[in-house]
């Protein structure tokens, strides 16, 4: 890291001359003293220096401490790579905890039986969802320069000669340079396909690749370890909501759906073509050398027309003869040309045919590596890449049913009706397998949009395959008739077919997003009432008994703190579940995290391992979001690790292995009991402050940028449902990143202190919840991610963002609050974990907090005085602009400072 600082610090001074260099050494010097030994005269100097700064000084002093710490998070990631290959070198014996060797170790050790793993495999089910939220401050542009220089570090790692380690250090110093000289602030607000293309960028470069790694790592590792024949199932997929997410985002069409899968198809078409052509030049055996199947030479002879007009050189070499037609083939796909593949199970078969000819000549136990892969990757992406959810607001589908059921003259007023009234109605509509909807009718232009989307998601089905879309959620979903109503939707399309005889077809999974912490509370008993419909029951039927439901973590936690949320999720997942057992209906359960601790936030395979248990076992989604997307997917050996730990964690579970010999993946009655009573004093102190002091509105928006936040152009979707200024209509991801900017970090932990505190002062059981923090991995997780939120939180910060409140005495009294709070948390979790310091559980991420601090302390303190200058401009001109550029770019630093932000 030293050295990436003298190469930035180089490059200051080409830019800005010794001025620039010195003045930020000196205010870096300053940080680090400040934070060593709190000494308040390091404070003031610090603050001297940033008010003797002239404008045009200033934005490249706050441009150095941004930059610095991007080059920090490519520091991070280049050691966890070289540790990985450490571990990777070292005798079989020394294994990497988490990793997928760790995994199967585990399995070894624990006596489990070649049947159980074979069962586990097919259990083993886990797709990550990509999503548009708008927390990735960074601009694709910059991300692609990080990853050449984070390429160029790894590659140190093995030169050999002088010349081979001046040239790559050359280069690492001309990559800072264009990245010092390229902007780092959108100068507007990406449209959807421009998110779509961003999404897709980690695909293309990272995940078609490493997806069947793992997979195939896996495999070899069991075959090798275990006796008996495993065959992996392609358990790890990736979809997306980019381009599919309409809830609250007026940018989202039937048409930019359409446009997202063709995109898709693009670029998966384009992979494949790269694949073949690599395997194409790999086989260049002859058929007069070896012995090919018949199948082969059959389908070479009846499909050659194809490739007439450029036909492969040497027809003995039938593998290349095969595979030109299989170009050729694909090529004709994105036209719909005849001759085509049609579905990409046709390309599979062609590729399983190439594969058991080989095998006629080829040794056996030692495959052909390449072959492998690209059947992989067919098998994960077919001709979609990745699966495209659709979500939009209940409301939404309540219109657009309302009009049509009015138009038909079957409901003339069935908003007013009440939740009996409308699953009658819904359900009759269901049973009749006459449409409602013709082409010839009209409706407004929202209920229009509504039945345009189910009708393109029937034509995608026929276009793309029904991987391609295989799920509609449901935001706010409140009660059955939420959900019966897209069925009636999706019936009008297509999608669900009633025939005469009883028979359903239905094509889509219908799921409710569960959001508040009344919705969960609630939601066992609306599922209850789901499945005792026969007609939903059939539906499910079609749907080989599984029903998904998505638990929303923003918004709970935003509703009720993040203590609450998480135990009201915990207790949906294992109600829900208990009540779908009794039905015989699977679940999978699409866990809404956010990549911030206050929106369910924290490494991938500890959200899995915090889960109850059972939910493991019939498949689980997560969503990825925002800047976690770049954290984990940017570099491939980072996307390995991330992906093969939870993979180890998942896998472990289900068979009902523990990490720790102390942990007990079930928690004793006991431990519910008292997690609940926590819960209920945490729910009660957090909705004081947030919906009960009616200054507290005031505190948020003045002691943090959020009002700044909306120029930073992250996201094609509005801050704010319906344009609002209400709390309620404030969307998790500003209410979180503007407490993340301003250090106070208050979603992620406030609250927990008193719940935890109260509980000890009714019961005194210290014992009870020290023995949960050791036993239970839900409890675990919480307190851990507590550790985490009171680190990166720094209320000597805060507090100068308090000082932006105008009403003094709402400043201190609510600021005032906060501090106690987060003092009581810090020692309550202390003792809980007997720790001395937080953190001390990871000294790694502790370490890595200590060292970013006194590079994002500068850039607080910047973004603090800024703001409060651009707040006084009566007037918006050169002067305004040029000072919220300032103010963006803090925000920028300050995200690559704390990672974890939205």
């Amino acid at each position: 890291m030293d050295h990436l600082r003298e190469l930035l610090d180089n490059v200051l001074f080409h830019e800005g001359g010794e001025e620039l260099l010195e003045k930020v050494k000196k205010i870096r010097t300053l940080s680090q003293t400040l934070r060593e030994t709190n000494d308040k005269k390091a404070y003031e100097q610090i603050k001297e220096e940033m008010a003797s700064l002239k404008p045009s000084l200033r934005k490249n002093v706050i441009r150095a401490f941004s930059v610095y710490l991007h080059l920090v998070n490519i520091a991070e990631q280049n050691y966890r790579s070289r540790r990985r290959r450490e571990y990777q070198s070292q005798d079989t014996d020394i294994i990497q905890p988490g990793s997928l060797e760790d995994g199967v170790d585990k399995l070894v050790k624990n006596d489990i039986s070649p049947e159980i793993i074979s069962n586990m495999l097919q259990k083993l089910s886990l797709e990550l969802i990509i999503t548009a939220h708008p927390t990735e401050a960074t601009r694709r542009t910059i991300l692609q320069i990080h990853q050449r220089i984070a390429g160029l570090l790894k590659a140190l790692d093995y030169v050999f000669t002088r010349h081979e380690k001046k040239t790559i250090e050359e280069t690492i110093s001309n990559e800072i340079m264009i990245l010092w000289q390229t902007t780092e602030i959108r100068d507007r607000k990406p449209s959807v396909m421009n998110e779509v293309e961003n999404g897709l960028y980690y695909f293309d470069h990272v995940l078609f690749d490493v997806l069947p790694r793992i997979h195939q790592d896996l495999e070899d590792l069991l075959n090798d370890r275990i006796d008996g024949q495993f065959e992996v199932p392609s358990f790890l997929r990736f979809g997306s909501w980019i381009g599919g997410d309409r809830d609250g985002n007026p940018n989202v069409k039937a048409t930019t759906t359409w446009g997202t899968l063709e995109t898709h198809r693009e670029l998966v078409l384009k992979k494949y073509r790269q694949s073949l052509e690599s395997l194409r030049e790999l086989l260049s055996h002859s058929a007069k050398v070896v012995e090919v199947s018949n199948e082969i030479v059959e389908a070479v002879e009846a499909e050659k027309e194809l490739i007439k007009e450029d036909p492969w050189p040497s027809e003995d070499e039938i593998y290349r003869v095969k595979l030109s037609i299989m170009l050729k083939k694909l090529e004709l796909v994105k036209g719909n040309q005849p001759g085509r593949y049609e579905t990409a199970e046709q390309l599979l078969a062609d590729l399983h045919q190439i594969r058991d000819s080989i095998t006629l000549h080829h040794p056996n136990g030692n495959p052909i590596k390449l072959l492998r892969k690209i059947i992989r990757q067919v098998e994960l992406f077919g001709f979609h890449l990745a699966s495209l959810d659709i979500r939009n607001h209940s409301g939404e589908h309540e219109s657009a049913v309302a009009e049509v059921l009015k138009a038909v003259n079957i409901s003339p007023n069935y908003n007013d009706l009440s939740e009996k009234e409308k699953v009658d109605v819904l359900c009759s509509v269901l049973e009749d397998p006459r449409p409602m909807i013709s082409i010839y009718d009209t409706y407004t232009p929202e209920t229009q949009e509504i039945i345009d989307t189910f009708r393109m998601i029937k034509r995608a089905h026929d276009t793309f395959g029904e991987r391609a879309i295989e799920v509609y959620l449901i935001s706010m979903t409140q009660s059955v008739s939420d959900l019966l109503e897209v069925l009636v939707l999706a019936k009008e399309a297509g999608l669900y077919r009633v025939y005469p005889n009883g028979r359903i077809i239905s094509k889509l999974h219908i799921a409710p997003l569960l959001e508040t912490i009344d919705d969960l509370k609630n939601g066992p008993g609306m599922i209850k009432q789901l499945f005792d419909i026969p007609l939903y029951r059939k539906h499910l039927a079609a749907r080989k008994d599984l029903q998904e439901i998505m638990l929303g973590y923003s918004d709970s936690s935003k509703d009720g703190g993040t203590l609450t949320a998480n135990w009201e999720l915990y207790k949906a997942q294992q109600e829900i579940h208990d009540i779908a057992s009794d039905y015989g209906v699977k679940l999978k359960y699409f866990h809404g995290r956010g990549g911030s601790l206050g929106r369910g936030g924290g490494p991938l395979n500890a959200s899995l391992l915090s889960q109850p248990p059972v939910t493991l076992g019939d498949g689980v989604k997560i969503t990825e979001q925002g800047e976690v997307l770049s954290s984990r997917y940017l570099l491939s050996d980072i996307a390995y690790r991330s992906l093969e730990q939870a993979t180890t964690t998942m896998m472990t579970a289900i068979s009902g292995i523990t990490s720790h010999p102390d942990q007990h993946l079930m928690p004793t009655p006991e431990a519910v009991q008292a997690m609940s009573e926590i819960s209920d004093f945490a729910l009660q102190k957090y909705q004081d402050l947030i919906f009960k002091d009616k200054d507290f509105l005031t505190y948020f928006k003045e002691a943090t940028p959020l009002n700044e936040l909306g120029d930073l152009n992250i996201g094609s979707r509005p801050m704010s449902r319906k344009g609002s200024n209400r709390f309620e209509d404030l969307r998790a991801i500003p209410w979180v990143f503007a407490w993340t900017q301003s250090r106070q970090l208050l979603p992620g932990w406030y609250a927990a202190g008193t719940g935890l505190q109260k509980y000890v002062e009714k019961t005194g059981d210290w014992a009870l919840l020290k023995n949960m923090y050791r036993s239970w991995p839900f409890f675990k997780a919480t307190i851990n991610n507590l550790q985490m939120a009171l680190t990166k939180a720094d209320l000597a910060t805060a507090r100068e963002y308090s000082k932006m409140v105008n009403d003094q005495t709402i400043e201190k009294r609510i600021f005032g609050e906060i501090e106690k709070e987060y003092e009581l948390t810090r020692e309550v979790v202390l003792q809980i974990t007997g720790q001395s310091e937080l953190l001390d559980h990871t000294p790694n991420i502790k370490e890595s907090v200590r060292l970013r601090n006194p590079f994002v302390d500068p850039l607080n303190l910047f973004q603090v005085e800024l703001i409060s200058e651009l707040r006084k401009e009566k007037k918006h001109d050169q002067s305004a602009d040029d000072l919220l550029t300032e103010v963006l770019l803090t925000i920028n630093g300050i995200a690559a400072g704390l990672r974890n932000t939205g």
